[in-house]
C-alpha cells in the first residue's frame, strides 16, 4: 500500500467498511495518507483486516462497530470516532443493505430495515458529526447511492427508493452545509464486483465476460469507487457541490432496447430529410 500523501493529515470515517465498496474506499484513503476510522455493522473480520492492512504500511486506523438499524448507536459512534481521530475532515456514508423482493411480498420489517440503514443512519450520523466537520470550515461529506436511483430493476422497489432519496437529500443538504464550510456530494456506482457477488452468483460466474456488456469493457472494483471518493474529498473538486457522480462504466449511457452499442445501425433514419448517403 503506497502512500502518495494526497490526503495526508486528513481524518476520515468510512461507514460499512468491513466489506465491499466501503472497504475499498477506506483502503484508498489510507493509501493517500489519511487516518481512517473503519465502521462495520456485521463483518468484523473484514474491518479488522482492513485496519491491519493500513497499519502494516504505517497508517493509522481503527475498527468501530455500530448497528445502523438502531439510531441510538449513531451519536456514540460519532463520539468514539472523533475521539480516536481527534476530529473529522471527511465522512463517507457508504453503509447500506441491498434487498430484492417482489413488491407485494415486501414486509414492514424489510422496508424499515433498509430505510433505517440506508438513509436514516446516513442522515443522523451526518447530523451528529456536523460540529466536527464544520470546525475548520473545510469538511467533506460523500454519500454513496446507486444507479438504482436512475433506472428500474424489478424486485428492488425498497432499495431503489432509498437510493433515490439519497440523491435528493444530498442535493438539498449541500445548500445548508456549504454555509458551514462543509461540501456535500454523492457517488452512484454501477456494477462493482465485490465479495457478495461471488457468494450470490457462484464461482462459475465469468466476471470478464460479463464486463464486456459495459462500454468500459470491464466491471469495476471497489478501489475504482474509492479513487472517486478521494477526488471528491480533495481540493481538485472544490467547485463540485450537491452533485451525484455516476461511476458506472457507461452503464446508464446505453439507451435500452436498441441492440448492441458496438454494432453499426442497420436502420437509416431521416434520409428523406437530410439527403441520401
Amino acid at each position: 500500500m503506497e502512500n502518495s500523501g494526497r490526503m495526508q493529515g486528513k481524518r476520515v470515517l468510512v461507514t460499512g467498511a468491513g466489506t465491499g465498496i466501503g472497504r475499498g474506499v477506506a483502503l484508498e484513503f489510507a493509501k493517500e495518507g489519511a487516518a481512517v476510522a473503519v465502521h462495520y455493522g456485521r463483518d468484523r473480520a473484514g474491518a479488522v483486516s482492513a485496519v491491519e492492512a493500513i497499519a502494516s504500511h504505517g497508517g493509522k486506523a481503527k475498527a468501530f462497530e455500530a448497528d445502523f438499524r438502531d439510531a441510538k448507536t449513531l451519536r456514540a459512534l460519532a463520539q468514539d470516532v472523533t475521539a480516536f481521530l481527534g476530529g473529522l475532515d471527511v465522512l463517507v456514508n457508504n453503509a447500506g443493505i441491498t434487498l430484492n423482493v417482489p413488491f407485494e411480498e415486501v414486509t414492514l420489517e424489510q422496508f424499515d430495515t433498509l430505510y433505517h440503514v440506508n438513509i436514516r443512519a446516513q442522515f443522523f450520523l451526518t447530523q451528529a458529526l456536523l460540529p466536527a466537520l464544520a470546525e475548520h470550515g473545510k469538511g467533506i461529506v460523500i454519500n454513496l447511492t446507486s444507479v438504482h436511483a436512475y433506472g428500474g430493476m424489478t424486485e428492488h422497489s425498497v432499495y431503489a427508493g432509498t437510493k433515490g432519496a439519497i440523491v435528493a437529500y444530498t442535493r438539498e443538504l449541500s445548500l445548508e452545509l456549504v454555509q458551514r464550510g462543509v461540501r456535500v456530494n454523492a457517488i452512484a456506482p454501477g456494477w462493482v464486483f465485490v465479495e457478495n457477488h461471488r457468494k450470490v452468483l457462484g464461482d462459475s460466474f465469468d466476471v470478464k465476460a460479463a464486463g464486456k456488456s459495459l462500454p468500459a469493457g470491464f466491471i469495476a472494483n471497489a478501489g475504482d469507487i474509492g479513487r472517486v471518493a478521494v477526488f471528491l474529498a480533495s481540493d481538485d473538486s472544490r467547485y463540485i457541490i450537491g452533485q451525484t457522480i455516476i461511476c458506472d462504466g457507461g452503464q446508464t449511457s446505453i439507451l435500452q432496447l436498441t441492440g448492441d452499442f458496438r454494432e453499426r445501425r442497420k436502420e437509416h433514419w431521416g434520409v428523406n430529410y437530410v439527403g441520401e448517403k
